[in-house]
């Protein structure tokens, strides 16, 4: 419990309505939606202003006192978990959207403002903001940053980090820092706001940021590309690379995931193919009508059974719904979901895939693919139940083969996730120790006392790595 000192030191810092130690509100903030993870903060503290996030840190590093920053809750490697003995500092509050220059094509924001009203008010002015990430509709902008969020445009357009280009943090010491600016090009120093971005709040509390805006695309054009063969979609994905066409998104949907998201959006998903490729693409429309022509031409060529071309923007919109559905759809076909994130070369999709495939089989498990086939970046899903002690330590072994997996063909431990709490045990073997003693030095500097976010991102001991023969 808190003492009554400090309870009453935060109540006077926020007001006596944003700190809350109550224990209905206390289990509200003791999750996110990472599952098999769960812990009561000590309190959650709402600041809203940088003023408040700044004296709130200051008490904390006073008192030595753990704090976990938190938005919306939505990230899915435990990065939001308090850890015991911590406060969670909700970002809700900070939900302005501060401006929107047209002549610079930057959009300012507080972290607490959703990610669609961003996409929503920039679209209404003629703008673009690329970053869109499955949860785009509840997750907040801070959270984004601070996860380095991905998405199905990560292709064409690449992640939150290529969007960041000024950042407003206060450090645990309570001291505010401004990185970068309305800039295109700043060299003056060590880049912290690419440092920051990414960081999963392990290094300072993100107050403000502003991004980069481009042009609203003129139109789209969508496809849905069905295969009875995994390696010719796999083939067509590197094959569409190859000939320079680089769509705004190129989904893959295994059998599986087929057959749980038509059941959820009824869309037409045809259920008797071993893959789909979604694929979208946007630009000026003389330009898109010929990608979309050529797309359809390569996915033929390679083996598709089938190539739909969504006939009005609406119907697209449709496709892209329910692909963006998927992860709810999973969910409700068992009591737990656990949605992973390996990624590998592009050219390896298949192998990845059919790997995940053995790996579910060998243990005796029900795992779903889908995932970002453009850039390599696929989910797969278990759909499990945490209550079955024997499974989940099935598929936790399943998760570590399929990580090593993924990193002998060259990829990745997480894409877009983030490391948190669920992937630090494997941040070594994907960066090595001498990195992840760099890293410490890092944290070291933000964070001397170790109070911000602790427990995340660096791994108390690192698993012990099975061999894949690949």
């Amino acid at each position: 419990m808190l003492a009554s000192e400090l309870r009453t030191e935060l109540r006077q810092i926020v007001g006596d309505e944003w700190f809350r130690d109550e224990p209905d509100h206390l289990v509200a903030y003791s999750y996110d939606a990472t599952p098999l993870y769960q812990h009561l903060p000590l309190a959650v503290v709402i600041p809203g202003s940088t003023e408040e996030v700044s004296a709130i840190l200051r008490l904390c590093t006073r008192e030595n006192l753990k704090v976990v920053p938190r938005g919306s809750g939505t990230n899915l490697s435990g990065g939001t978990v308090p850890v015991p003995e911590a406060i969670v500092m909700g970002l809700g509050r900070l939900n302005r959207l501060l401006e929107i220059d047209e002549g610079n094509l930057t959009a300012t924001c507080q972290p607490g403002l959703v990610t669609s009203q961003l996409h929503q008010a920039v679209e209404a002015r003629g703008l673009f903001y690329p970053p869109d990430p499955g949860s785009m509709a509840i997750s907040t902008l801070g959270g984004n940053v601070a996860e380095n969020a991905g998405g199905l445009r990560g292709l064409k357009y690449g992640v939150t980090r290529d969007y960041v280009l000024a950042l407003e943090a206060v450090l645990p010491s309570g001291e505010t820092i401004r990185t970068g600016g309305k800039l295109y090009k700043d060299v003056a120093g060590y880049d912290l706001t690419r440092l920051l971005t990414g960081s999963e709040g392990t290094l300072a509390v993100i107050t403000e940021m502003t991004v980069k805006l481009l042009p609203k695309p003129e139109t789209q054009g969508t496809l849905l590309a069905c295969f009875q063969d995994l390696d010719a979609a796999a083939r067509t994905v590197s094959r569409l690379i190859a000939e320079r066409i680089i769509p705004a998104t190129l989904e893959f949907l295994d059998n599986g995931t087929l057959r749980v998201v038509e059941d959820f959006a009824h869309v037409g998903l045809p259920l008797d193919m071993e893959a789909v490729l979604l694929i979208q693409q946007d630009g000026p429309a003389a330009a898109v009508a010929r990608d979309v022509q050529r797309i359809a031409e390569v996915c033929r060529a390679e083996g598709a059974a089938r190539v739909d071309v969504a006939a009005t923007p609406e119907e697209g919109q449709k496709l892209m719904t329910a692909r963006r559905s998927a992860l709810s759809a999973l969910a409700r076909r068992s009591p737990t979901t656990i949605l992973e994130d390996a990624t590998v070369p592009r050219s390896r999709v298949a192998d990845m895939v059919r790997e995940i495939r053995r790996v579910a089989d060998e243990y005796h498990l029900n795992i779903c693919t889908f995932g970002h086939a453009g850039d390599g970046n696929l989910h797969p899903t278990c759909l499990t139940d945490a209550r079955n002690h024997d499974e989940i330590e099935r598929v936790e072994a399943a998760f570590a083969r399929i990580f090593d997996a993924a990193l002998k063909m060259g990829g990745t431990i997480t894409g877009e996730h983030g490391v948190g709490l669920a992937k630090a045990g494997y941040l070594e073997w994907k960066v090595g120790r001498p990195a992840i003693e760099v890293m410490k030095g890092i944290k070291a500097a933000f964070d001397p006392q170790g109070i911000l976010n602790p427990g995340k991102m660096f791994a108390g001991e690192t698993r012990r790595r099975v061999v894949v023969q690949q």
